[in-house]
């Protein structure tokens, strides 16, 4: 769904990804293919093509294969009697094949030792610099290489080389889609957009669209909630006002997913409850964990003083567990604010913005940190407010390697951006801009009356470069830069579900074969 023009060719952009291959490594690739291979690779670049049509590279690859083949032209027997008698021939053609002479020799394990004979760590250097749609082609060329590809080492090579790409994913959900949401109607055929935009200062090109969402019509709600993304996974929950279990990690890239299993706390097990979740990566294990926060509503539960019970997933194992330290007692906010974002991942932890009871405070705000290595937690408070409701219904994001919290507007008529400059001191909460309904950016036109939610934009990510990606209350999204105010139209129509996260493609799962479904 997005207007801008002209697009980049995704076609240019992997030709030149190929074209990066070191030229004094591609001969020694190049020489070691059968005949038919190379010809096919003649239309994979233009700089490919070129050296496979030199001379020197002919006569070296004459030389490499100069093995003893037999050529038999042969004539089958219809073919045969009707030049002999003579007849109008028929559709048999004569036959042209050429043996090595070597019986009981499979010409397809002699093509596939070929591809194997390339060194792995040759190998390894070219798959790192292949598109990701051509590694996955190439786990079907030999046995050697699918493990290669699938070994978790080259996975997470492959995944540092790719942070150097700045992407954003889009997930936008079509007006028809919204609408039946949200009036509660069978959904059509519609489905949720995921999209992927290069994320410059320059331009906005949309790089690729997934368009085979697999899940259409798999949501109780009819539409997924978006619960966060990291290297290249997409965490999917359907638990949008329902108690429902359904929960995806899904690599479009790879065209896998995970199916979680349900969880241990339901309904069933414990009764009405308000559930938080969270998604990220355990770099010390080389996991990816989901985590769920549930504070149970029952005859004992005390508004803020009750005690989260807390479950992890583990991609590593598949399975649920229960988190043995104790949460400190608080209230986690739940999906009903599906406008909002609940969960930030920064530093190896998940952050949550929580609320408890004090003595001297009712409703006393702050972050819950949960790290995923060591999996304690800890708390970092938020700025004093006199308003006890100012950070109920705030968003928290990532900003760069620390956090940022944003209050849209419930409290007051301005859209608050408080950042935390220095993560590891608490005290250093600065309120970095208000946007005011009175003195909005000139491409948000405000009604001359109504109510004062729809004047204020919602903040839905922020940009490598530290610019805001805002939803403007006619649900156009444009990005601002916070220090020139400048406002640029980003081309692309929002609505109540939108999504934006920073994004990086992955071959994450293509190690789990026993346990990622492929569509």
């Amino acid at each position: 769904m997005s207007d801008n023009s002209p697009e980049v060719s995704k076609s240019l952009i992997e030709e030149a990804m190929w074209a990066s291959l070191p030229p004094e490594l591609l001969p020694h690739i190049l020489i070691r293919l059968p005949v038919k291979s190379i010809i096919k690779f003649t239309s994979v670049c233009k700089t490919w093509k070129s050296l496979i049509q030199n001379p020197t590279f002919i006569s070296n690859h004459l030389h490499h294969f100069s093995n003893n083949l037999l050529l038999f032209r042969l004539y089958l027997k219809p073919l045969a009697k009707a030049v002999k008698q003579p007849k109008r021939i028929g559709d048999e053609k004569e036959v042209v094949a050429m043996s090595d002479n070597l019986p009981e020799v499979s010409k397809s394990i002699t093509e596939e030792a070929m591809w194997d004979s390339l060194p792995h760590e040759i190998l390894t250097q070219v798959f790192l610099r292949l598109p990701i749609k051509s590694i996955i082609t190439c786990t079907s060329v030999s046995k050697t290489w699918k493990p290669l590809i699938q070994n978790p080492s080259l996975i997470s090579t492959h995944l540092l080389h790719s942070s150097n790409n700045d992407l954003l994913l889009f997930r936008l959900c079509p007006k028809p889609l919204a609408k039946a949401v949200k009036q509660r109607e069978r959904i059509g055929d519609e489905k949720e957009v995921y999209a992927l935009h290069w994320d410059d200062n320059t331009n906005f090109h949309q790089y690729t669209t997934f368009d085979d969402f697999p899940f259409h019509g798999q949501s109780a709600t009819g539409v997924f909630r978006v619960v966060g993304t990291c290297n290249g996974l997409i965490c999917l929950a359907d638990d949008l006002n329902t108690y429902a279990y359904n929960f995806i990690l899904w690599n479009p890239c790879v065209k896998k997913y995970v199916q979680l299993p349900i969880p241990n706390f339901s309904f069933r097990t414990t009764g009405p409850y308000t559930a938080a979740v969270g998604f990220g990566f355990d770099s010390k294990t080389n996991d990816y964990k989901v985590v769920r926060f549930v504070t149970p509503e029952d005859d004992d539960f005390d508004e803020g003083k009750s005690t989260p019970k807390v479950e992890v997933y583990s991609l590593a194992t598949g399975k649920w567990r229960v988190v043995t330290a104790q949460c400190p007692k608080c209230a986690v906010r739940d999906t009903m604010l599906v406008y909002l974002r609940l969960q930030a991942f920064v530093n190896g932890a998940l952050h949550l913005v929580c609320y408890k009871t004090t003595p001297e405070i009712r409703f006393l705000h702050f972050v819950l940190v949960f790290d995923l290595e060591d999996e304690v937690f800890r708390e970092i408070p938020l700025p004093k407010h006199s308003d006890m409701f100012y950070w109920k219904w705030v968003s928290i994001l990532a900003y760069g390697n620390s956090i940022a919290v944003i209050e849209p507007g419930y409290s007051v008529d301005t859209l608050d951006i408080w950042v935390l400059k220095n993560y590891a001191d608490a005290s250093s909460w600065t309120k970095i801009i208000s946007l005011d309904a009175q003195a909005a950016p000139q491409d948000i036109p405000r009604p001359p009356s109504g109510f004062y939610r729809v004047k204020i934009p919602s903040l839905k990510a922020f940009r490598k470069s530290g610019e805001a990606i805002l939803e403007t209350y006619k649900k156009r999204l444009v990005s601002r830069n916070l220090e020139t105010q400048e406002v640029k139209d980003l081309g692309i129509t929002g609505s109540k579900y939108s999504f934006v996260d920073p994004y990086i493609e992955s071959l994450v799962l293509l190690d789990k074969p026993d346990l990622a479904v492929t569509y």
